[in-house]
């Protein structure tokens, strides 16, 4: 059974529907990236898959586990974290205070050896611990919302548009923290406009249109493919 599975799933916002019959599965220690054009659903099925939202049909299982509707805070102790594109760290807070807010379900106990976990995978954070967020540019705030998620050791860590608005320099690092996340055995779904590096590091891919998944495969299939790199790829 996949870590993830999403099976049949239609939903939206309110009487606005935007996933039609969705399918789609992430594995254990897989790398997973939704691309596809704007409108296409991926922020919404991301959000669906965390509990934001509700799926009207479908069902979504984690880890053997219905969480079709489960509340965020529920699927949280399961095993999965999300980064959202936007507002993902506490800008009033240090580096070290939102990593602290991000380990809310953790013992005292073991927060600080959750924090020092963090740091090897983010030195830049230990070297900016006492620095407020809100003071940081944006690849650096992209870290400490990722830092933050991984303070509870996911089993399954959802990336919303990771490199948004990123410098390639930035573009490239984020990409590297990712992959190195995904060696120590988490796996990742990311929706990334930078959609030929996503499918370049992944495993496998989905290209998503209309709310409905019109094509999967590896992610060096779905790069090689000629329908998916003049429609989705700029050629």
């Amino acid at each position: 059974m996949p870590l993830l599975n999403v099976e049949q799933v239609t939903g939206g916002y309110g009487d606005t529907e935007i996933l039609r019959r969705l399918s789609m599965s992430v594995e254990a220690n897989e790398i997973v990236s939704i691309i596809g054009p704007n409108g296409a659903g991926k922020s919404t099925l991301m959000k669906t898959v965390f509990g934001l939202l509700h799926p009207r049909e479908g069902q979504i299982t984690f880890d053997g586990h219905d969480i079709s509707n489960m509340s965020p805070h529920q699927i949280v102790r399961l095993g999965m974290c999300y980064v959202p594109q936007v507002a993902n760290v506490f800008t009033t807070l240090t580096v070290e205070e939102n990593l602290e807010m991000g380990a809310y379900t953790l013992k005292a106990t073991k927060i600080g050896a959750a924090k020092e976990r963090v740091y090897e995978m983010f030195p830049k954070l230990r070297e900016r611990r006492r620095q407020l967020a809100g003071k940081m540019s944006g690849g650096e705030r992209q870290m400490v919302a990722m830092g933050s998620a991984l303070m509870l050791s996911p089993r399954l860590l959802l990336l919303d548009e990771p490199t948004a608005a990123l410098s390639p320099k930035l573009v490239d690092e984020i990409f590297e923290r990712i992959a190195h996340i995904n060696s120590m055995g988490i796996a990742v779904m990311m929706v990334e406009q930078n959609a030929r590096q996503s499918l370049a590091m992944a495993h496998r891919g989905y290209v998503l249109a209309n709310g409905e998944n019109r094509q999967e495969g590896t992610g060096r299939a779905l790069l090689d493919d000629p329908n998916v790199g003049q429609l989705y790829l700029g050629g």
